[in-house]
């Protein structure tokens, strides 16, 4: 069970939330988009923090579990918490895969692929327009007005 309160936001929340997207966020968190590879903001971060939800801030990876796997989107091994982030049947342009959706919001994240380095085999592979970043021992966002755990500082 997370620490994280996984209430989606209220509707009203969420369109205020919508409404600070850019055009080309609003294609990926909510179209279920893929910006182009080898151009996001984190695919070279190497900096400690956590990585959390565009549109929500909830945390979902950590830094130490990134890896780069050579495919131009961030990749990760493991979730922040394996309740952050729900996966469902994608079916699109004739192939099949396991999109990654944030567990709140139902925010577009990427895919997640059985390819990856040990310990999971897994690379979760992310959009960074998905994501923001919060360096350690910084306070994780808390769009939602939370507070408790959600107010806490990026480990």
């Amino acid at each position: 069970m997370s620490a994280f309160d996984l209430t989606p936001p209220s509707h009203s929340q969420r369109q205020q939330l919508i409404d600070g997207l850019t055009g080309e966020e609003r294609r990926v968190l909510l179209e279920h988009g893929t910006e182009a590879a080898f151009c996001g903001v984190f695919l070279d971060n190497k900096l400690e923090g956590v990585y959390t939800c565009r549109l929500c801030g909830l945390p979902l990876f950590r830094s130490s579990a990134k890896f780069d796997s050579g495919t131009g989107w961030p990749s990760f091994f493991r979730p922040y918490d394996e309740a952050h982030v729900k996966t469902l049947r994608d079916t699109s342009y004739g192939m099949i895969r396991t999109e990654i959706v944030c567990a709140r919001c139902d925010s577009h994240l990427g895919h997640v692929f059985p390819d990856g380095p040990p310990p999971t085999g897994e690379r979760h592979c992310l959009n960074s327009l998905s994501l923001g970043f919060t360096a350690a021992g910084e306070a994780l966002p808390d769009p939602l007005g939370r507070g408790g755990r959600e107010a806490a500082t990026a480990d």
